[in-house]
């Protein structure tokens, strides 16, 4: 039923890719996205996601909290959510796309040395609703790229994977935090095979926005849990590989931290700045939250259970970011220009 009025409605699936082209006439194209989800907790926001009217939901990881090998309890989980009265009925109406981390990987903070990833990554596909016969079965990793294409605009979506290939965190031994920084060059996030493709869909894309979905923190990386930062090596190339590529309206999503906030930098020989909105969690959040170093956060941090929204305007290339909490309350937003 899902996939049937999915096809009817506003997409047509052309490769792995998902490359979709919606029916919708106005000028804006709409993301919910979040992150942090427990089965056994209340998720009170599903009505509030659907008043929104997404173009497409996406899952920003923890979807589930499994943090198992064990594949009958992990997929079980699975099963469960999708039962879920409120996110079932969303399913119905708007395109479900996503990343795991690490509760839904299966590993609390854990990378490639995950022993049951493969046997993971099929039940995440299952979860997803991949098709059988989808070459990203075959693929190691969950990265994929969406393609979606209005009448004024396209938006491309690129879902990284920052568990499958990720090599291993130091500890700090020295501070209370948990981690800190790798030697410059040691280790990698994204894995030789997936910073390819990054790279090439990054450079290719012609799309008007394109949406980078990473399930840990860009560009916050002072707070000493696992964040981008803790591959110092890979946050350069990052940057050098949207200001290489001239591909336009670049912005990352991310989770994880049971908290919401936007972070922004700006980049050389790039003409708008870079924006990672963090959204997390839908379930639970970070109520005890009394602060913590963010040199590039943009406004307030949201500790109470929250989703967010990119609204994005072809016309006039501008993006509006909400954190929004039940009943559809706006707990922050930013707005930027795209040129």
């Amino acid at each position: 039923m899902r996939k049937t009025l999915l096809l009817l409605c506003f997409m047509v699936t052309i490769s792995c890719g998902s490359i979709k082209k919606t029916t919708k006439a106005n000028d804006a194209f709409t993301i919910a996205f979040g992150s942090c989800n427990k089965t056994s907790l209340p998720n009170v926001l599903w009505d509030d996601i659907q008043q929104t009217k997404p173009d497409v939901w996406i899952w920003g990881g923890d979807n589930i909290y499994a943090d198992t090998d064990d594949m009958q309890k992990l997929r079980s989980m699975y099963a469960a959510q999708k039962e879920i009265p409120g996110y079932k009925k969303l399913m119905t109406t708007v395109a479900v796309i996503g990343t795991w981390d690490d509760h839904d990987y299966g590993l609390n903070d854990g990378g490639t040395e995950f022993l049951a990833k493969k046997e993971s990554q099929q039940a995440f596909l299952d979860f997803m609703d991949v098709g059988a016969d989808s070459p990203r079965r075959k693929r190691e990793g969950v990265y994929a790229s969406h393609a979606y294409q209005t009448a004024e605009g396209s938006v491309k979506v690129l879902v990284l994977d920052t568990r499958y290939f990720r090599t291993a965190l130091t500890p700090d031994t020295e501070t209370k935090k948990r981690t800190k920084p790798n030697e410059y060059g040691e280790g990698t996030m994204l894995g030789a095979a997936q910073w390819s493709w990054l790279e090439q869909e990054l450079t290719s894309s012609k799309a008007d926005f394109n949406i980078i979905v990473s399930s840990i923190q860009f560009l916050s990386n002072a707070h000493g849990f696992e964040c981008w930062g803790n591959f110092p090596h890979e946050v350069d190339r990052f940057k050098r590989t949207i200001a290489n590529s001239n591909a336009n309206g670049v912005l990352v999503l991310s989770g994880d931290r049971h908290i919401s906030e936007i972070s922004k930098i700006e980049l050389s020989d790039v003409s708008y700045p870079l924006i990672d909105f963090t959204s997390s969690g839908l379930t639970h959040a970070y109520r005890s939250f009394t602060g913590e170093t963010n040199p590039f956060r943009v406004g307030s941090v949201v500790s109470t259970e929250s989703f967010g929204t990119v609204r994005l305007n072809f016309k006039t290339k501008t993006a509006v970011l909400q954190m929004l909490g039940d009943n559809g309350v706006v707990l922050g937003e930013v707005r930027q220009r795209y040129e």
